[in-house]
């Protein structure tokens, strides 16, 4: 049992919540040795998303969508966020980190100057299924040493409502619970919530952060927008919002809430590679091919 699940007397109040300004349908595609996945931030939400550059979801019952995982590979200038719903992946690095995710786990990755890993299926059948979140960081941190968490379930804190929900708090803070992860520059709130059919939800906002909605079971209501099933609904910056009030469906919901204080730094990326400047890149390229990345 999460030693960190609180039950909280009533729902902070948001007075001007958010609207949607638009919904988004994710790319199919594949990565690593194969792995099918939706990219559902893709690099041309970069700007608007900001400090957010990417954001995968993977599920199949077919071993062959996933089997091949993700072999050695390079990082450099941000942070991933990896949440495992269903199934069980091995992370090894260049720094000499290793970790096991497993159903409900997150695994926390700064990949600062660089570090070359490898995440690989530890399962030869049954469903795989789950969300990578890249996050960026700021320019004076990109070179800052490799650095990597393991958060197992039980190790996330949670919070009930009265109304239905259960929020898993990876990072920043929700009804009074700190989550698993802080960060003070991007100051990013991830959150996976379980919504009980028609259950709202409220979660302050500071009005200059990007925000957006990812919803993997059911379906919610935001200010009476629909998002379905396998929707993205990036949340309008209006001035003077304070938060996002969510409905749940008939039949209950699965999201994730996920926002952020935006750096406003120019955006270079290359494949694994993201920092600020074209030379930057070459650099980084240069010292990977070179044995000098980690």
């Amino acid at each position: 049992m999460n030693t960190s699940l609180l039950t909280l007397p009533a729902s902070p109040v948001v007075v001007r919540p958010r609207t949607v300004e638009r919904l988004v349908v994710g790319t199919p595609t594949s990565d690593g040795a194969g792995v099918k996945l939706t990219r559902v931030l893709t690099p041309d939400l970069q700007r608007r998303l900001d400090p957010f550059l990417m954001l995968d979801a993977f599920g199949t019952d077919n071993p062959d969508d996933y089997i091949a995982g993700f072999p050695d590979h390079p990082h450099r200038g941000f942070e991933t966020v990896t949440l495992m719903l269903e199934g069980r992946m091995r992370h090894r690095d260049s720094a000499g980190h290793e970790g096991l995710l497993g159903p409900g786990g997150v695994q926390w990755m700064t990949a600062g100057r660089g570090v070359i890993h490898s995440e690989l299926p530890e399962q030869h059948e049954g469903r795989m299924e789950g969300f990578q979140l890249w996050l960026n960081l700021p320019a004076r941190d990109k070179m800052r040493p490799a650095w990597y968490r393991d958060i197992p379930a039980a190790e996330i804190p949670e919070a009930t409502t009265p109304d239905g929900a259960t929020v898993r708090v990876i990072a920043g803070a929700s009804h009074g619970v700190a989550g698993a992860m802080q960060r003070e520059t991007t100051e990013p709130l991830i959150l996976d919530l379980r919504l009980s059919p028609g259950a709202p939800f409220a979660q302050p906002l500071p009005a200059a952060h990007n925000a957006f909605v990812y919803v993997y079971r059911g379906g919610v209501a935001i200010e009476g927008t629909a998002v379905p099933v396998q929707r993205m609904a990036i949340l309008a910056n209006t001035p003077g919002s304070d938060g996002v009030v969510l409905a749940a469906g008939a039949d209950g919901a699965r999201a994730l809430l996920i926002a952020g204080r935006p750096l406003n730094e120019p955006i270079a990326q290359y494949g694994p590679f993201v920092m600020n400047t074209h030379e930057e890149i070459f650099q980084a390229v240069r010292d990977f091919q070179s044995g000098r990345l980690a």
